[in-house]
């Protein structure tokens, strides 16, 4: 691990409220953590060693059932903490889910040590980590909703556009939309040939082309 640029602290609201003591602090215990895409950060069974702050890139956090069926639970993007390792450093327990980065990563870590310190004698360090946990509590309570009680076409539109942004390609498999909406691949594979029967996308290896949005939005609900 090398130094983190000073700076990488303002990319975080919370934290960039620190007095400067605690910033500088921060600065000099955390360190650069660089990951190549796909690799796995943590996973069941691994004690978090350390804090990490989302630089650049993108970490899907998902659970592996003993069948091997996965289901996403969130996503961590640039300027956000991860609270699967916050409650895991908090409670002193293993990780219960896996962190694999969907791109190159750069996060910068802090050491549980500087982490409990931090917890134990900072105000608005805690506020940043109970805040950041609660709001991701809300997000898994609505991942529960969508996998419990709504269609999966809803569900599966309401990702394509989420996928897609601006661009109607996405490069993304069948296997990939069967785990972020947590269900089968053959549900996903069978609902996205009715999407193409009715013209809304057209389907190839690997990938997919959004060629109505309107439709997908009506049905999403937005």
């Amino acid at each position: 691990m090398t130094p983190a640029e000073p700076l990488w602290i303002d990319r975080f609201a919370g934290l960039a409220r620190l007095d400067s003591k605690t910033k500088a602090h921060i600065f000099a215990e955390s360190a650069l953590v660089k990951v190549p895409k796909g690799a796995v950060i943590f996973g069941p069974g691994k004690s978090p060693e350390n804090m990490l702050f989302l630089l650049d890139g993108t970490v899907r956090v998902q659970q592996v059932s003993d069948s091997g069926r996965e289901i996403l639970l969130y996503r961590i993007n640039a300027g956000e903490s991860c609270v699967l390792t916050t409650a895991c450093l908090l409670a002193y327990e293993d990780y219960a889910a896996e962190g694999i980065a969907e791109t190159d990563v750069a996060a910068a870590a802090l050491p549980r040590s500087v982490f409990d310190a931090l917890v134990a004698t900072s105000a608005e360090f805690r506020s940043f980590v109970f805040s950041a946990f609660s709001k991701r509590i809300t997000d898994l309570f609505l991942v529960i909703d969508e996998v419990a009680f709504q269609r999966v076409d809803v569900r599966l539109a309401q990702g394509l556009l989420d996928l897609a942004g601006a661009d109607d390609h996405l490069a993304v498999t069948h296997q990939q939309l069967a785990v972020d909406l947590g269900t089968a691949r053959e549900v996903v594979s069978r609902q996205m040939q009715e999407f193409q029967r009715r013209g809304w996308v057209q389907l190839a290896r690997g990938s997919v082309v959004l060629v109505n949005r309107e439709a997908l939005r009506q049905l999403a609900g937005r």
